[in-house]
């Protein structure tokens, strides 16, 4: 009797566990896709604004199709390295921005000094350039651009002196984003810039390995550069778009219906942003200058005319550079 029941038992465990395995298996089969979206921003930055609304919008849309997940603060590596998962294919969607220019030449274009006049501006030259050649040359890199967003105006920050004229930066240790533009434009206004990854620059100040920096008020804001800069020199020198971004070849390879709930998502997500980061300049600016940085107008003019030598050489060194550039300046 008592064989009898341990082999029932044993029969019953047995059955339980094949079942449970059974199950499991057939959940792993049906499990939901998952999207992973890598940015570089920090809690509170633009970029993690955006891609969370993002992230909502497309994931209402894509049901239980797959499901966009979100990871911030260069959890997924710096924008360099994240560009390169998307080539490789191991990284679903990243938010690049300056490191664009790296990639795809004339992405340069977006490096050039005070060519974007206002967002209104930065439209028709999304319509009138970007989608029609900037976006097919990515492509060609393995890189599809699903939305144009924003990182923002520049700003320069520094622990030294007020930034005025191009003059006050010489000698002065800038950290710039990957991207020789940037390391031109500022070694043309006489600063020792270096290219370093976001996730970085915040120590690099604090210890006084760089004196300054230069990104839109939510990076230096959300990042606490504040905190560790005295000066802030309103240069407004670059307009910074972010490009919400696929791995070309992963991207193909979803259905089609997947495709078009992420490159709509993508497209309806932009008045979102521009909306968030007009709103946050005045925010963040008079919470800085309330935190004791100093703040200081620069003289325009004098940098405008200290950036013609990267004008020439941007439109001699990448072909169709100068067409691109007379285009959109024609659109202001």
């Amino acid at each position: 009797m008592q064989k009898t029941q341990k082999n029932r038992r044993h029969f019953l465990a047995t059955t339980a566990l094949a079942a449970g395995l059974g199950l499991a298996g057939l959940g792993t089969a049906h499990a939901q896709m998952e999207i992973k979206f890598g940015h570089v921003g920090n809690p509170g930055s633009l970029f993690e604004a955006s891609a969370n609304e993002f992230a909502r919008i497309a994931n209402a849309k894509l049901g239980n199709k797959a499901k966009v997940v979100v990871y911030g603060s260069s959890q997924l590596g710096g924008d360099k390295e994240m560009v390169q998962k998307l080539k490789l294919g191991t990284l679903d969607l990243s938010l690049p921005s300056t490191v664009m220019s790296s990639e795809v030449d004339l992405f340069g274009i977006f490096e050039m000094p005070y060519l974007v006049a206002d967002r209104n501006h930065m439209k028709k030259i999304e319509k009138d350039v970007f989608w029609p050649t900037l976006a097919p040359a990515a492509e060609k890199k393995g890189l599809k651009v699903l939305g144009v967003w924003e990182n923002g105006y520049r700003h320069i920050t520094n622990s030294k002196r007020p930034i005025v004229k191009p003059d006050d930066l010489k000698g002065l240790k800038l950290r710039t984003p990957q991207g020789k533009w940037r390391l031109k434009m500022f070694q043309a206004y006489g600063a020792n810039p270096s290219p370093m990854a976001f996730s970085e620059v915040f120590t690099a100040l604090q210890t006084g390995v760089m004196d300054g920096q230069e990104n839109p008020f939510t990076q230096i804001y959300s990042a606490k550069f504040h905190e560790v800069q005295k000066y802030l020199s309103l240069s407004k020198h670059v307009y910074g778009p972010a490009y919400i971004t696929a791995s070309a070849k992963k991207f193909a390879s979803y259905p089609a219906d997947v495709r078009k709930a992420l490159d709509d998502a993508a497209k309806e997500t932009q008045a979102f942003v521009y909306k968030t980061a007009e709103a946050a300049e005045t925010d963040l600016l008079n919470k800085m200058k309330a935190a004791g940085v100093q703040v200081n107008e620069v003289d325009s003019k004098a940098f405008v005319a200290a950036s013609k030598a990267i004008y020439d050489e941007f439109g001699q060194e990448v072909k169709g550079a100068s067409e691109l550039i007379a285009k959109a300046q024609s659109l202001r």
